[in-house]
């Protein structure tokens, strides 16, 4: 392992953007047409972390949701999600200064996160986080999302860096097993205000000590 992480890759909903809730109401506006709604306990118990074609899926397996919906819900859904994120998504000082101190440690940066591309990619450019990346990986990259690692592994082969040289901050479950089945040291934080400089120059004096 080298003396510091050679590459940082984030999670995007709920580390780098605000966005676990955007999704979820957006996702219910889709479904409420058809008559259907998650509550706020199943989504969090059962669906927040993962993408809307398993969201859907899991729907359809329980006989909630005739399979041939599945793509006029994801049309309506991310339409509503990236209307959510032209009102509500706006660069973060704090967060742009994390970007900036991760590069000043000679260190490529990369988001990999389980949202299709269109919105990954609106979302970070509304942040004015896009033009700081040397990768983004959506779940349009990889057969299987998150908890499966293979969103990692595409992110460190793009980054040419082994995955026991990068450090990956997430705030989910799904997206720490992911981290971890990779090879990848994972720091976990319970939301977008965790993100600071302050916690990545912890994380960073810890990997110097292993």
């Amino acid at each position: 392992m080298s003396p510091q992480p050679l590459a940082v890759v984030f999670d995007m909903d709920g580390v780098l953007i605000d966005a676990r809730d955007w999704h979820y109401r957006a996702l219910n506006e889709a479904l409420d047409i058809f008559g259907i709604q998650i509550s706020p306990d199943q989504h969090a118990s059962r669906f927040n972390g993962l993408p809307t074609s398993v969201k859907l899926e899991t729907l359809t397996k329980e006989g909630l949701l005739p399979a041939h919906l599945h793509p006029v819900i994801e049309q309506v859904k991310q339409e509503r999600t990236l209307r959510e994120a032209a009102n509500l998504c706006f660069p973060r000082v704090d967060h742009l200064l994390v970007l900036g101190w991760i590069r000043g440690q000679g260190c490529r940066l990369g988001v990999a996160t389980n949202s299709v591309r269109a919105t990954s990619t609106a979302m970070l450019e509304f942040a004015g986080i896009l033009s700081q990346l040397d990768t983004l990986v959506t779940n349009e990259d990889v057969m299987n999302a998150k908890p499966a690692p293979e969103i990692y592994e595409e992110a460190c082969r793009r980054l040419d860096v082994k995955p026991q040289d990068t450090l990956v901050i997430e705030d989910h479950e799904y997206g720490v097993a992911a981290a971890i089945a990779a090879g990848c040291r994972v720091v976990q934080v319970n939301g977008v205000d965790d993100v600071t400089t302050t916690l990545l120059q912890t994380a960073f004096t810890e990997w110097e000590q292993l």
